[in-house]
This record gives structure tokens, sequence and C-alpha cells, in this order.
């Protein structure tokens, strides 16, 4: 059964912009993981860290569950999402255990450390997964397969300046929409905090609101999610897109993306 993981930063990330294209794989017939490398323990104004800590897992165990995939505890927590051999050796455990053929992650332009630096983590970590001589904890075999990895858009489609991000391809969640809004409900501690810490007056809001916009952008679907493909160097083959082959109409290339990088722009 081929094998597909997302990893991602905190308790809720997943769900606002890839728990969708995760439901979609699982219907197609993937075995679907999910990480968040940080425990989301600051993530609160009403609770001390380590009561946080515990809600937050929870809350993602229940998510985990809502979508069908299977739950890997985090490895650190806010703010120490750090690029750094401990926690390096850790996600590539993960990689080398789960052997995915897709990987998403966070893009590498985002708003926040801690999104930037889990994409660093799972982009170097699957890189590493063929390499005998780079030591996992715990120890796991090198694995010799190809993986393609997929970067989601970045909250507010922007990167750190404020410029625009435009996707690479566009998915039709539509049809999981619901599903993906019950799964990130699951993270119900968040509604007060992203209102005190960020301004969102509705976490759920501001998920449809996210997927309604990239949805206009690719002028095909009612709701979706974005994605941008990572190189394919020491990953797979230069033309693999293993979404486009699992997920068929639910899965757009924006030609207007790829013309530009034709042109180097």
């Amino acid at each position: 059964m081929p094998t597909a993981i997302a990893i991602a930063a905190h308790p809720d990330d997943i769900e606002f912009c890839m728990a969708g294209t995760l439901l979609l794989l699982k219907e197609a017939g993937y075995e679907t993981h999910y990480l968040n490398l940080s425990s989301g323990n600051l993530g609160s104004a009403e609770y001390d860290a380590v009561e946080t800590r515990f809600i937050r897992r929870q809350e993602a165990q229940k998510a985990a569950k809502l979508l069908g995939a299977h739950f890997h505890p985090s490895l650190t927590d806010d703010l120490e999402i750090l690029y750094e051999r401990d926690i390096l050796h850790r996600v590539a455990a993960i990689i080398r255990e789960v052997r995915p053929e897709i990987l998403l992650t966070h893009s590498p332009q985002d708003y926040m450390e801690d999104h930037t630096n889990t994409c660093r983590l799972a982009v170097t970590a699957a890189f590493a997964r063929g390499m005998p001589n780079f030591i996992t904890i715990p120890s796991r075999k090198a694995i010799d397969q190809d993986l393609t990895v997929y970067h989601a858009m970045p909250h507010g489609l922007c990167d750190p300046l404020r410029g625009k991000i435009i996707p690479g391809s566009f998915v039709n969640t539509a049809s999981v929409h619901q599903i993906k809004m019950e799964a990130l409900g699951a993270h119900k501690s968040q509604q007060g905090w992203l209102d005190v810490s960020q301004g969102m007056n509705s976490y759920l809001q501001a998920m449809e609101d996210m997927s309604l916009e990239v949805a206009r952008l690719s002028r095909k679907f009612r709701q979706s999610e974005g994605w941008r493909r990572h190189s394919h160097l020491g990953f797979c083959a230069y033309y693999a897109d293993p979404l486009k082959k699992a997920l068929g109409r639910n899965y757009v290339v924006n030609q207007a993306y790829e013309k530009a990088l034709e042109r180097g722009e």
C-alpha cells in the first residue's frame, strides 16, 4: 500500500492547509500519517504549558482519528522547533519507518520560524532517507525509494515580507471539506488563543476563507488546497507527481506557474 505523511509544526496546522489532500489520498488507497513536530504547549492564554501540552495532544489525536491517519507524537515544544541534530535524527527515523511516497509539509516561506524550520527538517530528513551513514533516533535502516515533497500554502498566502505565494497546483477538497472542518474543530482550545494572539475571530472561518481564496485562484474548484512541488533532485524522477496520479480530476496543475518556472521567473 502506498503511504503519505503530513509533517507540520503545531496541532491544527495540518487541518488548516493539508488535511483535505490527506483525506483524498486516503480515499485513493494511501496509508496516511500525521505528525506535528511541536506539542503546542504555548498555545493558550488560559492554561499553563503543562496542561496546554496535554490538552493539545488529546485534540490532535482526535483530529488524526477523524482524518483516518496514523498519529505520531510530537518531538518538541512551541518556538523550539530548531534546525538541529537531535530533532533531525528523530524526524528521519519516522520517514524511514513510514516509507512515504508523498510528503506534505509547510511552505519554505511562511510567517513564523516554527513553520519554516519544520519545512527544513522534513525536507532534510527525507533527503537523508537513503544515506546508510546517517544515524537516526531510534535507529532505522536507510530506505531506497522515491519520495516526492509537496509544500502547502503559507498562512495568508504570503511570504514573511507580504509577497504573494502562488500555488503550483490545486487540489479539489470540496468533497472532504466538512470532515476537514470537523478535524480542525477538534482543536477547541485554539478558538480563544488565536483570537488573542493572531486576531482570528474564528479559526474555522480563517480556514474557510483560505480554502475559498485558493479555490478562486484555481478558477475551477469550490474549495481547494494549493501545493508547490519541491525539486526532484535527491528525491524522485524529474516528472514524478504522485498527487496527480492518485487524485486524478481532483488535481490540476497551475500552467501559468509552470510556464513561469520554465522562464526562470
